[in-house]
C-alpha cells in the first residue's frame, strides 16, 4: 500500500486555505479536508491507527502503518500551517491529526452559531433597490443560504423563494401575488429569470 505521494504543490494547497482566525471554522474546516483529500493525506481520517507493528505483522500490516503515520503527521502539520499562530496556543496539542482537527472543531462550533445568527438577520433585512441587478440580488440571497449549508443549515428552496418575494420593491406587488397563485411554484433559478 503506496498511498501518501505529495506533489510538489503542497504549499500552494496550504496557501489557498483561508487561514482559521476564529469566525471561519466552517469554510476553513471543508478547505482543509478537500486538500488534505487532493494531496491524498486523509488516510489517517478514514481509517484508526494500525495496532503497533510486531515481528508478527505482516508486510501490508507494516506498509499500513507506515503509510498511515505519514497521513498522520502531514497532516497535523498541514492542519498547523493554517491557523493563526494565537490559535494554535489554544488548542491543545495531540498526536492524532483526527483528534486535532476535533479539538479544534468543539473550541469554534461555538463561533459558527452566532455567524448563522447574523447570516439569518443579514437575510431578512435584505432588499432589492435597484443598486444592482435582479439576478445579483438573487444571487447574493442564495450565496447566504449556501452559507447555512457549509454551517450545517438546511434551508428549503420554498423558503428562499420567499424570501426573495419579501425583499422586492412594491412595483413587484403584482408578480408577487401571481405566483402565489399559480399550481405550479419555481425553483429559485426560474423564479430569477421571470423577475429579469
Amino acid at each position: 500500500m503506496n498511498r501518501v505521494s505529495l506533489p510538489v504543490s503542497v504549499n500552494s494547497h496550504t496557501s489557498s486555505i483561508p487561514i482559521l482566525n476564529g469566525t471561519n471554522f466552517s469554510e476553513w474546516n471543508e478547505q482543509v479536508q478537500f486538500n488534505l483529500g487532493v494531496l491524498d493525506l486523509d488516510l489517517a481520517f478514514q481509517i484508526e491507527k494500525p495496532t503497533a507493528i510486531t515481528g508478527e505483522n505482516s508486510e501490508e500490516e507494516k506498509s499500513l502503518h507506515k503509510v498511515w503515520e505519514k497521513s498522520n503527521r502531514l497532516s497535523i502539520m498541514f492542519i498547523r500551517m493554517t491557523i493563526a499562530n494565537n490559535i494554535k496556543t489554544i488548542i491543545p496539542q495531540t498526536d492524532s491529526a483526527k483528534e486535532y482537527l476535533k479539538n479544534i472543531e468543539e473550541r469554534f462550533r461555538i463561533a459558527d452559531k452566532s455567524l448563522i445568527g447574523k447570516l439569518m438577520a443579514n437575510l431578512t433585512t435584505m432588499l432589492f433597490d435597484g443598486t444592482c441587478s435582479m439576478h445579483e440580488h438573487v444571487l447574493d440571497m442564495t450565496n447566504h443560504v449556501a452559507k447555512w449549508k457549509i454551517l450545517g443549515m438546511n434551508v428549503d428552496e420554498t423558503f428562499l423563494i420567499q424570501f426573495i418575494l419579501n425583499s422586492l420593491l412594491t412595483q413587484y406587488g403584482p408578480f408577487q401575488i401571481h405566483y402565489n397563485t399559480i399550481k405550479d411554484k419555481w425553483n429559485v433559478n426560474e423564479l430569477a429569470s421571470m423577475l429579469v
